[in-house]
């Protein structure tokens, strides 16, 4: 159990902050929960730069309305900050404008909540155009709120605020401060129509994409998503043992066997607490995960609380409006857990995979289950067809199993294992159908 002040060991660097990290269990939650979000806290800290020296939480039926952890709790944290030196402190929730300020004033440092910090490192890992736009989008919907905190100095200068802030500064202040509200409103209007655009093209790419299987890989951040979409394609991804590495969706192509190949989108990691302005944002690459026929939703299987991140992923899935999409549970990492915690995950979640990222074990089987639901029912025709229909017959090949050809005349026979759907579509009505053997058994995975 953590005392009242724990004290961590982060990643340092040549230009690391000294932070202290701040948690409040208010009713309703647990000290252990909140226990849990300091440790994750302390990793995004790390990731952002901070060197985390130290770790206080505060317990109280509800968070104060003007210091959120209350002015006694804030005046502590101002006497430990000048003692270890510290430059920032950071709260793993989100402050109100007003809560920010006063803190500020008390503690005499910089203060960053749970959005802002998440933010930070958002922006440090934006790399693409679209990941850029999307993350200053969120920062400037996260500051419009806040930006009359730019403009207290102005107030200070004449003695105090309101109407006593003294000829030739009440006016300019608030007209200056409005200027910049304008010109915040304004960009945002033009990032959300730049967002759009990016839709447009992203939905022009997946037309283009129709009639191919599409997988997308969703789960809490680091839980190795982009190592199983290495694993799964053989194509190179960007894998980082960092929370948030991957921002843009990355899609490969993934052969599963039957001369089916499937496409897979690696997204953005979810966390606890993920700010919904950043959602938001993000939507246009959430999107891919939208529109797939298959989610492929990944857990760290050596995280003592997985139940909670996969509550969370469930959470954020369900607000972007992905409830009725078929869901195949992975469970990552099962190289780093022993034989009975996995005998005992393998009875709690009967119909989830288990594999590992790094060695490959259980790719295969992994494979072998999203073929089943590519594939669902599948039938064998015996077709014959004009060798005039070149494309129907390249196509057969690419999409179905071909089992048989021969070549008889200008005729080609054909015998082809097809989905049911792709039956319907490719040889309609019984055309060029010279007899069907009905449903197909699928408890065996394609070919290695």
């Amino acid at each position: 159990m953590r005392s009242e002040s724990a004290t961590y060991t982060t990643s340092p660097s040549a230009a690391s902050e000294r932070a202290v990290l701040v948690g409040l269990a208010a009713k309703g939650t647990s000290r252990s929960e909140v226990e849990d979000t300091l440790d994750e806290l302390a990793m995004l800290a790390d990731t952002a730069g901070a060197l985390v020296v130290e770790s206080t939480l505060q317990e109280r039926q509800q968070p104060d309305k003007a210091y959120f952890i209350g002015r006694g709790k804030a005046e502590e944290i101002k006497e430990l900050v000048e003692e270890i030196d510290a430059k920032v402190v950071i709260f793993d929730d989100d402050l109100s404008p007003a809560q920010t300020r006063n803190l500020e004033t008390l503690i005499d440092r910089k203060i960053i909540d749970r959005s802002r910090l998440i933010l930070d490192i958002f922006s440090s890992r934006a790399r693409t155009k679209e990941a850029q736009t999307q993350v200053e989008l969120a920062q400037l919907t996260y500051m419009l709120p806040r930006l009359t905190r730019q403009w207290t100095h102005l107030s200070r200068q004449a003695g105090g605020g309101g109407a006593s802030g003294g000829i030739g500064t009440r006016g300019p202040g608030e007209t200056q401060l409005e200027v910049d509200r304008r010109a915040t409103r304004s960009r945002i209007n033009a990032l959300e129509n730049a967002l759009d655009k990016i839709a447009r093209q992203r939905e022009t790419g997946r037309k283009q994409r129709e009639g191919i299987f599409k997988t997308a890989l969703v789960g809490y951040t680091n839980a190795g998503k982009s190592t199983l979409l290495k694993g799964l394609s053989g194509a190179d991804v960007l894998i980082e043992d960092r929370l948030f590495a991957t921002l843009d969706s990355t899609t490969r192509r993934v052969h599963l066997g039957y001369n089916r190949d499937i496409l897979c989108t690696d997204t953005v990691g979810f966390i606890r607490k993920l700010p919904h302005h950043l959602v938001a944002s993000f939507r246009s690459t959430l999107e891919e995960a939208i529109q797939a026929d298959l989610l492929l939703h990944v857990v760290d299987a050596s995280y003592e609380h997985r139940e909670e991140h996969i509550a969370t992923v469930d959470q954020v899935l369900t607000d972007i409006g992905i409830t009725d999409r078929p869901t195949l549970l992975i469970f990552n990492k099962i190289d780093q857990i022993d034989k009975d915690e996995r005998e005992g995950l393998r009875v709690t979640y009967p119909d989830a995979v288990f594999v590992s990222g790094l060695t490959g074990d259980g790719l295969d089987r992994m494979r072998s289950q999203i073929y089943h639901h590519l594939e669902g029912a599948r039938v064998t025709l015996d077709l014959k067809l004009p060798q005039s229909e070149g494309r129907l017959i390249s196509d057969l090949h690419r999409i179905g199993e071909v089992l048989t050809t021969q070549y008889v005349g200008n005729d080609v026979l054909m015998t082809v294992k097809l989905s049911t759907e792709n039956a319907k579509c490719m040889v309609p009505n019984g055309q060029y159908r010279l007899r069907d053997e009905g449903p197909v058994d699928t408890s065996t995975g394609p070919p290695a």
